[in-house]
């Protein structure tokens, strides 16, 4: 399960770059939102599925809570779940 969620991590985060990099610039300084519609969608659904593993993550393997929140409010900038990556899931 923590290769799953180092996985659905590095999905996460490069879809938060996509959506804040590339779609929301085309949707407002060239006028087309439909890149939004879509990866806005995707990296919703991959923010949850993300949110969701690290609670069941944080019962299975006794998570402190400090951890948790950490892991939790990394995946809202940009780049955050590469840090989690990173520190937290490195020798998985």
């Amino acid at each position: 399960m923590l290769k799953f969620f180092k996985n659905l991590a590095f999905v996460e985060g490069i879809s938060a770059i996509l959506l804040f990099f590339f779609a929301m610039p085309m949707k407002y300084i060239f006028d087309n939102p439909i890149y939004v519609k879509h990866i806005g969608m995707a990296h919703g659904i991959l923010f949850i599925g993300y949110i969701l593993v690290a609670t069941i993550l944080k019962f299975t393997h006794n998570w402190e809570l400090k951890k948790y929140s950490i892991i939790c409010l990394a995946s809202i900038p940009p780049f955050g779940t590469f840090y989690i990556e990173r520190k937290y899931l490195k020798n998985v």
